[in-house]
């Protein structure tokens, strides 16, 4: 089984290929969105209700996974972006406090870049850190946002990363980055209540 979660503000829309126990338990949410027919208008309708103040979760779902995930996304503009989750050599998580929400340091993909590339270089800019040892692609979120009248889905793809050294934390002020913190694992309940939905997923893998 298989899905992948988009959010939208707060509001996750699921796409399946099967129901797992936990996405049974949204569908029987009064308040949500539960399709199981593939069709650009079914996706419409659900796209309508999620501007809605009630609206608590869609889902949609089909067997084809694959064909599903082109269908839903052909409504937006894709734009990706690679950032990392960084840990150094006590364990301690790297967190960037960015207007008003503690975040990880990521960015857009320049033209002609990778992904691994991109995540080096975001984290480098956002941070100061520059001595990184790159890991396996930890997590891949999706979250959408209107930029200039655009329906834009941002698909985030993050990395692990361990800073072996004590360099100095530079926040990037002109990404209105104002506070870089190393965090204890076991502290970091205590910022999620202050952080974005993606965010969540990628620090509850750790």
């Amino acid at each position: 089984m298989s899905y992948i979660t988009i959010y939208f503000g707060e509001k996750p829309v699921y796409l399946c290929d099967t129901m797992n126990p936990e996405i049974e338990d949204v569908r029987h949410h009064p308040d949500a969105v539960f399709i199981d027919e593939l069709s650009n208008p079914a996706i419409n309708s659900l796209l309508h209700e999620i501007n809605k103040n009630q609206f608590h979760a869609g889902i949609i779902l089909d067997e084809n996974l694959k064909k599903l995930k082109k269908a839903f996304f052909t409504h937006f503009k894709l734009v990706k972006a690679a950032g990392g989750l960084v840990k150094n050599k006590s364990g301690d998580v790297l967190l960037i406090f960015r207007r008003g929400k503690w975040d990880l340091p990521k960015g857009k993909l320049d033209d002609n870049e990778g992904l691994v590339e991109c995540a080096v270089r975001e984290v480098q800019e956002e941070t100061g850190l520059k001595n990184l040892e790159i890991g396996k692609e930890n997590e891949t979120t999706y979250h959408t946002y209107v930029e200039f009248g655009k329906h834009i889905l941002k698909e985030s793809h993050w990395f692990q990363m361990i800073s072996k050294t004590d360099e100095l934390l530079i926040p990037q002020i002109e990404e209105d980055i104002t506070e870089i913190r190393w965090v204890k694992k076991e502290d970091l309940k205590n910022y999620l209540d202050n952080t974005f939905p993606s965010i969540k997923i990628v620090l509850k893998k750790l």
